[in-house]
């Protein structure tokens, strides 16, 4: 369904891959209850939406504007709109040519989509290190907020009743 939802609007098989690989990420921090984790399986599968309109920083804007008209539930609009490093405030938005708007995530399922997202390029499984030397475009205090969501989040990766593939299979999920 939510492959269906990328391909009509227009998003390139590269952005479908990408999206499975943030979504199995993503599953690996859904150990806890409080976790909603079809809220979190359709951000992870959507939060590249706008990529079918733009590959630049205001695709999580364009992705958010297109969720929204296709009625999407407003928790999936706000993970996709909130998506980008660990957040970003209103200024931020505003120095990079963006809408002035608080996009920096509040929910836990925000948050991990982020995070997975951090730890993802392309496809390929990458270090909470090589997102922080990626973040640089962001500013200083964008980056220190991509670092501390890693910190925050790493617990949940452990937590028993995750849906995480066992280590030596991780590099053999389709997409990854």
């Amino acid at each position: 369904m939510h492959e269906e939802i990328l391909r009509k609007a227009g998003c390139d098989e590269g952005v479908v891959a990408h999206c499975r690989a943030v979504t199995a990420a993503a599953r690996e921090y859904a150990g806890s209850s409080a976790v909603d984790r079809d809220l979190l399986l359709a951000g992870g599968m959507l939060h590249d939406l706008g990529r079918s309109k733009t590959h630049a920083l205001g695709h999580a804007e364009a992705g958010a504007d297109l969720a929204r008209a296709l009625g999407l539930p407003d928790e999936v609009v706000r993970i996709i709109r909130r998506h980008i490093g660990a957040g970003l405030t209103p200024e931020e938005c505003a120095l990079l040519g963006l809408l002035p708007a608080d996009a920096v995530p509040q929910r836990l399922e925000e948050r991990v989509v982020a995070h997975a997202d951090n730890l993802t390029k392309g496809t390929r499984h990458i270090t909470l290190e090589e997102r922080m030397d990626r973040s640089v475009v962001l500013g200083r205090k964008a980056a220190v907020r991509v670092f501390r969501l890693g910190l925050d989040l790493e617990p949940l990766r452990h937590l028993p009743g995750g849906m995480s593939m066992p280590e030596g299979r991780r590099e053999n999920v389709p997409g990854r």
